[in-house]
């Protein structure tokens, strides 16, 4: 819980961090609560989650100073020019409640319903001239991006004043893009795992139940601990104070042969979530 990274502008970011997606806005402000009692100091949110006003409250009302919790947000997927993105991050500091955040990211280089689709490199230059604009005026501590891949990064770093600091992928045992990651940490851009453990499709893994067996852990503080392993922050989701405490008892070593079988796997059926455009194979 106290392990950090440190980003390429030297600011610090727990490995470990809580991830809201599909926690609900009336739940939200408990849900942190409870992960900041629990030792959480990495809450991630989005404007397209529709929870930002509860994860705001949960950080206001927490037991623990502002200042040590870690708290980033995502510009809607579809908002690709420069004042809306302004306007828009604007608006997630006054729903959340927050002088500033600790990190923003561009939710995804295409609009979801064009998920890799067409050609927005100009919007999101744009985008992120809105977020250097607002990280150089002090509301944003850190920026970055999400499910970007190496050809949106390059769009970025190529007319970037502030370079990415953190790019946000779908990794998880069965999804390890390696050369994404790779390139990511070439260029001093942190990675943040989110989904660790496939939306819960990887419980049912009879090979990874075998492995959690050998090491006494339970299948997902496996594969949490192999994303962290990897070098990435993990951000698995919940909003069951019990799971957030077992998520984080992850104080063991996956030894190398094994992170190389876990590495090997592949896991593309995402049942019931199949029909989001990040799980969709697109």
């Amino acid at each position: 819980m106290t392990d950090t990274y440190t980003l390429s502008t030297g600011v610090p970011i727990p490995a470990l961090g809580l991830g809201t997606w599909f926690i609900d806005d009336d739940v939200a402000a408990q849900a942190v609560r409870d992960a900041v009692a629990a030792g959480y100091r990495n809450i991630d949110t989005a404007q397209a989650y529709g929870n930002e006003r509860g994860v705001g409250e949960g950080v206001r009302t927490s037991t623990v100073p502002r200042e040590e919790i870690f708290v980033s947000s995502k510009l809607a997927a579809e908002i690709k020019d420069y004042d809306g993105a302004l306007a828009a991050i604007d608006r997630s500091l006054e729903t959340m409640g927050l002088d500033h955040l600790d990190l923003m990211l561009i939710h995804s280089p295409q609009p979801w319903d064009d998920f890799r689709g067409g050609d927005y490199a100009e919007g999101n230059r744009e985008a992120w001239r809105a977020l250097e604009d607002a990280y150089e005026a002090g509301k944003l501590r850190a920026i970055g991006v999400s499910n970007f891949q190496e050809r949106d990064l390059e769009n970025i770093l190529e007319h970037a004043r502030v370079a990415p600091q953190v790019n946000q992928l779908l990794v998880h045992v069965g999804n390890t893009p390696e050369e994404l990651i790779a390139f990511c940490e070439s260029h001093d851009i942190l990675v943040e795992a989110y989904s660790p453990i496939a939306h819960g499709q990887m419980l049912g893994n009879e090979d990874l139940a075998t492995m959690a067996e050998r090491y006494g852990v339970t299948v997902p503080q496996l594969c949490i601990r192999y994303t962290l392993q990897l070098g990435t922050v993990s951000l698995p989701k919940t909003a069951n104070p019990e799971h957030m405490r077992s998520n984080a008892a992850v104080d063991f070593t996956i030894a190398d042969d094994d992170m190389e079988a876990l590495r090997g796997m592949r896991m593309r059926d995402y049942g019931e979530h199949s029909f989001f455009p990040v799980y969709s194979g697109s």
